[in-house]
């Protein structure tokens, strides 16, 4: 997404507003944020809070760059209510390792004429924001996560468990390392 210097940080650790006519957010957050009674579908087991990723928050059918070369993995549509909708999965090799990406709730167009292994250039445009129809029932946005495992699939748990957590962190680094002070 287009976004010159740090963003504005939103903090969801208090609550997020899932009605149809909640107001659209501007800027940027969420690695580790822990935020209770967001997650309120069955998919996070009433436990799982705690975000994995950050997301960025853009209207509908704003681009989504590749962060880096690399490849697209896998994609699918992640069609649950309140999961991630269209969701593309690239793989980097980063500082000489491999590093894959997950780019959540996209519009479904950005699934179209996508292939596993098919190149992609740093700063290319591989996606666009889905609308809550097809995102998964978000307010449109991008949630991006890094993970220094293959996924078994073209997903990734965006947050885990506090019993999770040690683990998670040790799988899903800070996508700041990736996209810089993206929000301070």
């Amino acid at each position: 997404m287009d976004y010159s210097g740090p963003l504005t940080k939103i903090d969801l650790s208090m609550g997020y507003n899932h009605a149809p006519d909640a107001p659209e957010l501007r800027g940027a957050g969420g690695y580790l944020e822990r935020r209770k009674g967001m997650y309120t579908s069955a998919l996070f087991d009433g436990k799982r809070y705690i975000h994995m990723g950050v997301d960025i928050w853009g209207e509908a059918g704003a681009s989504v760059y590749a962060f880096d070369d690399g490849r697209i993995w896998g994609f699918r549509d992640n069609a649950n209510v309140l999961d991630y909708g269209p969701t593309i999965v690239t793989e980097h090799i980063f500082i000489g390792k491999r590093l894959f990406a997950l780019y959540g709730h996209l519009c479904r167009t950005s699934l179209d004429n996508l292939y596993v292994g098919q190149t992609i250039k740093k700063g290319e445009p591989i996606a666009k924001l889905g609308t809550r129809d097809e995102n998964g029932g978000w307010i449109p946005h991008l949630h991006f996560q890094l993970s220094v495992h293959e996924p078994r699939e073209p997903d990734m748990p965006g947050v885990v468990s506090e019993e999770e957590l040690s683990d998670a962190l040790m799988i899903y680094p800070d996508p700041r390392i990736v996209l810089g002070p993206i929000y301070l």
